[in-house]
């Protein structure tokens, strides 16, 4: 059941994103085996790291509602207006999702996925342990697939400045979740269990 919520959400989304899909499906991709590498080395059961997998997958759903302010743009930076857009994307993301059979610590990871462990993020500026485990989570792993990722106004970092990077802002991390995932990103044995291969991929109307 899960799985066939998980194909019906993407159908009727990602319908609407015109634009090359292929970044857009390998940061998901990414931010899924890797959320499920770190939940696994958190020490999270088996059932949790599956869900944070499929949590990660759909983490970002909710930018397909405000892609006119994220895609095809000519700027390399985003204005306050389309900032408050942005932010409203995980969201949107939720209230997409519920209409599914996704449980509630799906919904809540995607839900909180921007939240700093400082009380610095959004949507609700939740700090600490009120941020559910699997947001804390995705909060990391999101981070890092961004910056290792190709943008309109950047190349990709590499692994070491990504996480020199991540490191100056580690106020926004839970410190137990990014060690886990320190050792994850770090264990070579790892590495192909959670790096996206090399694909490219389209979404074509759909009749």
């Amino acid at each position: 059941m899960r799985e066939a919520a998980l194909r019906e959400a993407l159908t009727d989304d990602w319908t609407m994103f015109e634009e090359d899909a292929t970044e857009e499906l390998r940061h998901g991709i990414c931010v899924s085996n890797l959320a499920y590498c770190v939940a696994k080395q958190y020490g999270l059961y088996e059932d949790q790291c599956h869900e944070l997998a499929v949590a990660g997958m759909l983490h970002d759903i909710g930018k397909l509602r405000v892609s006119g302010y994220l895609y095809g743009r000519d700027e390399d930076t985003l204005n306050i207006e389309e900032m408050k857009y942005v932010r409203m994307h995980p969201r949107l993301g939720y209230e997409t999702l519920i209409r599914y059979d996704f449980s509630d610590d799906i919904l809540e990871s995607i839900l909180y996925h921007h939240e700093n462990y400082d009380g610095s993020g959004y949507p609700e500026n939740l700090a600490g342990d009120q941020i559910p485990i699997g947001a804390r989570v995705l909060r990391v792993c999101d981070t890092y697939a961004a910056l290792t990722s190709d943008r309109p106004y950047r190349r990709a970092f590499d692994r070491q400045t990504a996480m020199e990077l991540m490191i100056e802002e580690v106020k926004n991390f839970d410190m137990k979740v990014f060690l886990a995932f320190q050792t994850v990103i770090h264990d070579e044995e790892l590495q192909h269990k959670w790096a996206p291969g090399s694909f490219r991929v389209g979404i074509a109307e759909l009749e």
